[in-house]
């Protein structure tokens, strides 16, 4: 495609290359610039792309051009030639349970029997085909290649992860939404957003965008799930496990090993457990019904579904003891799996391993203090991706949160495995320990490196030694 047609109608400035050069890819990121490439030049928040022009010519680009993140968002869906158009698009916004819903419904859709692509924070997939994920919303030009593999190998559907700071970045411009889910709004993102007004504002422009003839799903449970749709061309459905709505479920029966729901007047069993899954599961339910799919086989569908990876996932020990890993890193979060491991075990000693990241919101770090506090026999606060914070000064800003009477039953312990360690051989049997804040992922971030860390690697060796 020639840099005219592909620049044309758009504000985008050429700093490299003729309107006449062909080009055969494009890029934003100038260390994947190859022979033939367009670099697009976007200015950051902490950095200038104008910087790596000369980079990318380097390593092959055969132009480059000046623009902003919508015509990023422009150029790649241009390029690839509107691959979302080809899909049924599904978009979940929310703090929690993002990650859950997109995972279930494309476990859900392919036993179906279609083909489906996924974007997640845990991994994308082109059919059965996995590659590892950097962001929860990845830049336009990842996005849109790899919905175009999706149409190329004959994907009919697409779920994705929309982050409140994709949506605010243009990252999701110009994408064909059939579907978009509203899970929840709590804390978090605020080092980035400021305020939660600004948090919502930013979540709600998804729904602003959608066009006439898509669907808006709202968690009308939230008292952000009506404010999120009220200015939305889509058709709106409502979910709720608290009143009326369009779709509703109810709690009938739950242990650790799954809940009985009643969906619609229907009782369906699932493996997974809690009332936060009760919402997960609504809203896929919700979105399967809005893309067509029948209330049976949703359900059926539904009942054979497992969590995604580091969500509320129990590792069984020796002496009655259970580890339960779970990507939980905000409060609200935190607070739903504690409440539910002791709505489901009660009478177990309940022993919580958590940190905070570094370099990121540091208002919510006494908050999950608290919350660990009100929920826990014991509490373990270690590191959780520090990065270019010390993990002692984290520690002790969680610290703060904790009354007198909260800090007799906590420890700090730098050294996450080390406080994994103690917190296993210290509780009491029968106990459950949660290892919160990793969930799937199987590294610390120390300083700007990754280093290799896999909770279940560090369970299974204590569990060797009981």
């Amino acid at each position: 495609m020639k840099l005219s047609k592909l620049i044309q109608g758009l504000d985008a400035k050429i700093l490299s290359g003729t309107p006449d050069t062909e080009i055969t890819s494009v890029c934003c990121d100038s260390r994947k610039a190859a022979e033939g490439s367009l670099f697009i030049a976007v200015g950051g928040t902490a950095l200038d792309g104008r910087s790596f022009v000369g980079d990318a010519l380097g390593r092959g680009a055969v132009a480059a051009v000046e623009t902003g993140r919508e015509g990023l968002a422009a150029l790649a869906d241009r390029f690839f030639g509107h691959p979302s158009r080809a899909l049924k698009l599904v978009g979940i916004t929310g703090t929690n349970g993002k990650t859950t819903t997109v995972t279930l419904l494309y476990n859900l859709f392919r036993a179906m029997g279609y083909e489906c692509g996924l974007l997640s924070t845990i991994a994308n997939y082109v059919g059965s085909e996995k590659s590892e994920t950097a962001n929860t919303t990845a830049d336009p030009v990842t996005i849109n290649a790899l919905m175009a593999e999706m149409v190329a190998k004959g994907c009919e559907y697409c779920f994705m992860e929309v982050s409140s700071i994709g949506v605010e970045q243009h990252r999701t411009d110009f994408l064909d939404f059939n579907v978009g889910i509203f899970s929840n709004l709590t804390h978090d993102h605020l080092d980035y957003h400021k305020t939660v007004a600004e948090y919502l504002r930013c979540k709600k422009l998804f729904f602003d965008n959608l066009p006439k003839g898509a669907t808006a799903i709202t968690n009308i449970d939230d008292k952000h799930g009506l404010v999120m749709v009220q200015n939305t061309k889509a058709d709106i459905v409502t979910y709720s496990t608290r009143s009326g709505a369009d779709h509703t479920a109810r709690i009938m029966e739950q242990s650790i090993d799954g809940m009985l729901l009643k969906i619609d007047g229907t009782e369906v069993w699932t493996r997974l457990v809690g009332e936060h899954n009760a919402y997960n599961i609504l809203a896929i339910y919700s979105a399967a019904l809005a893309l067509g799919a029948g209330k049976d086989e949703t359900l059926v569908g539904i009942s054979k579904l497992q969590s995604a990876p580091g969500r509320l996932e129990t590792l069984q020990g020796p002496q009655g003891k259970t580890v339960v890993i779970d990507y939980a890193h905000t409060p609200d979060a935190l607070e739903n799996v504690l409440k539910t491991l002791r709505q489901v075990e009660p009478g177990r000693e309940l022993v919580c391993v958590f940190g905070c990241g570094g370099d990121r919101d540091r208002t919510k770090r006494p908050e999950m203090a608290a919350i660990a506090e009100q929920y826990a026999d014991r509490i373990f606060v270690t590191a959780d991706n520090s990065r270019t914070e010390k993990t002692e000064d984290i520690m002790a800003e969680i610290a703060t949160g904790f009354s007198p009477k909260g800090r007799l039953k906590a420890l700090c312990i730098a050294d996450r495995a080390e406080a994994i360690r103690a917190a296993i051989t210290m509780s009491q049997s029968p106990s459950t320990i949660l290892l919160a804040g990793k969930g799937h992922e199987t590294y610390q971030v120390e300083g700007t490196e990754k280093v290799h860390f896999d909770e279940h690697e560090v369970v299974a060796e204590i569990f060797k030694q009981l």
